[in-house]
């Protein structure tokens, strides 16, 4: 149980660098340029990693799962250009939205809908509530200025 947690912040702790770096930067004219150079940054983090990691099975393993690997770039590309505006645009702070829409739409849409995982009835309570957030925030957003 405590391995989903420390993974889940390792990602949380990449994600608040990613945007700490996103919103430190200057906002291009071109919405594909910053994004552009940090995908290319992270590209030879990977390189760098898969070499240190390599086995023997790697080439296999591409050839099997080429298509799910373009399917995931793809959503990387719609998640950066989702980040830059929703941040460049409204700030970090914006995160909060794009949290609570990511539980419904990847652990709900993706999780339980697509791949048939089981949800309990601590989970439904927990997504109603994030669906509450969404609302909470919206209108406080609107209260705010």
């Amino acid at each position: 149980m405590l391995q989903p947690l420390l993974f889940a912040t390792l990602a949380a702790v990449g994600n608040a660098i990613f945007v700490y770096g996103q919103r430190g930067a200057a906002t291009p004219e071109n919405p594909f340029l910053f994004i552009g150079f940090a995908v290319l940054a992270c590209l030879g983090f990977f390189v760098t990693a898969g070499l240190v990691a390599k086995t023997p099975n790697d080439a296999v393993y591409v050839a099997e799962n080429w298509k799910m690997m373009v399917i995931s770039g793809f959503g990387f590309f719609i998640t950066f250009v989702g980040f830059f505006l929703l941040f460049n645009k409204f700030g970090a702070s914006q995160y909060t939205l794009y949290a609570v829409i990511s539980i419904l739409t990847t652990s709900i849409g993706v999780g339980v809908f697509v791949y048939r995982e089981s949800i309990n009835a601590y989970q439904i309570a927990a997504t109603a509530l994030a669906v509450a957030a969404i609302a909470l925030f919206t209108y406080g957003k609107t209260k705010s200025g």
